[in-house]
């Protein structure tokens, strides 16, 4: 990654036209691995999905219209985003960060569906996702802050210290809604951005020591934790024990894996899909993908994921300058991570936390703010090295 000449904008960038790229190509890899998983997750969406849709809402298209829609919006934000001189998110960082706090509050404020108030309902629009709002904001405000602070990353009170209040800030928002997984994922992305930005090590271990206390503290001051938390643990390390409860979605995750073999009963064939597997159009699609693909479409899935990550570190490695890099880690590592998180539950590597697999699942914000954010990896890759 290479090294800021300077806190401020870069003064070639300052020269191009109102922040407009316009010197260099984008790059091709990775526009085609993004295009890939978008085109990819259409396909599976819609199979996966239609069998759901016609029974719950007796329209076929019920969750693919609306996705197809959001795709064309999203890949429009994703041109207009590469058009756009990256380092204006230096400007914006603190304000969207201030505007995601405040989505976070009002969700609250919602209505309650599945036992959670992860939506903001908007009247003749639709629904907003709050959280993915702010894990963009959060690769935002942690790029900003490290780039113009990067000689003093190692102190705790640059290194640490803000950083820790904008997670504090933002995962007790979450936490309330409550969103486990996605708080997991954006504190996973800070960490990330943290360790890249040069915080010191000493500082994990502490933090790590922290966690295990406060965690400790939890359960002493609320101790009805314990039966909840041993109660979700014996689901996980055995979901036939209770396969009408807590470990149906696994149960049924996992018979879809199985059914699927080596190439799958072929593109929508899934029988699992018809009102067995819970929610086959969001956190489930993966196993789908399993059932009607096979072993084949699960590598698939994952080696576009890892290619896409594997791209996103080249371009970070080549980026004009820090700020530029970070932002492509904080996205590309974005991606990976909650692609990993869904795998690993649809799997049952790990216990159910309720995340989306990105490009393949159901959701509009979701894809619009993936679509802008890839847009801005474009964008740093247009800028010279």
């Amino acid at each position: 990654m290479a090294e800021d000449a300077t806190a401020r904008w870069n003064p070639t960038a300052l020269a191009k036209r109102r922040g407009l790229t316009t010197s260099y190509p984008l790059d091709l890899p990775f526009l085609v691995l993004v295009l890939t998983l978008v085109g990819f997750g259409l396909v599976m969406l819609f199979s996966a999905s239609y069998a759901v849709a016609l029974y719950r809402r007796g329209d076929a298209y019920a969750y693919i219209r609306p996705q197809l829609l959001y795709a064309a919006l999203g890949l429009i934000a994703m041109w207009l985003a590469s058009r756009v001189d990256y380092h204006i998110y230096h400007k914006l960082a603190w304000p969207v960060l201030g505007v995601s706090l405040v989505l976070l509050v009002l969700v609250l404020f919602m209505p309650e569906y599945n036992g959670c108030k992860r939506w903001l309902v908007i009247p003749g629009v639709g629904t907003l996702q709050p959280s993915e709002i702010a894990k963009f904001a959060v690769v935002l405000a942690f790029s900003h802050i490290i780039s113009l602070n990067a000689s003093r990353m190692k102190s705790f009170s640059v290194g640490v210290l803000p950083f820790g209040l904008v997670l504090g800030m933002v995962a007790v928002l979450m936490l309330l809604e409550p969103h486990l997984s996605g708080t997991l994922l954006i504190l996973g992305i800070g960490a990330v951005l943290m360790f890249v930005g040069g915080t010191g090590i000493k500082w994990f271990i502490l933090a790590g020591a922290g966690a295990v206390g406060a965690v400790g503290a939890a359960v002493a001051v609320m101790p009805d934790l314990v039966p909840y938390a041993a109660s979700r643990l014996a689901s996980w390390l055995d979901p036939f024990a209770d396969p009408l409860g807590d470990g149906h979605q696994t149960i049924q995750s996992l018979y879809a894996i199985g059914s699927g073999g080596a190439t799958g009963l072929g593109l929508g064939n899934s029988r699992q899909k018809h009102m067995f597997v819970p929610e086959p159009q969001n956190d489930f699609i993966f196993s789908i993908v399993c059932e009607e693909l096979g072993f084949v479409g699960a590598l698939a899935v994952v080696t576009l994921f890892v290619l896409l990550l594997l791209r996103g570190i080249t371009l970070a490695v080549h980026a004009p300058d820090r700020f530029g890099g970070l932002l492509v880690v904080g996205f590309v590592v974005q991606v990976t991570m909650q692609a990993a998180l869904n795998i690993a539950v649809v799997t049952n590597t790990i216990p159910n936390t309720g995340i989306s697999l990105p490009f393949f699942s159901s959701g509009g914000t979701s894809l619009m703010m993936l679509l802008g954010e890839m847009g801005i990896v474009l964008s740093v890759s247009r800028q010279e090295s």
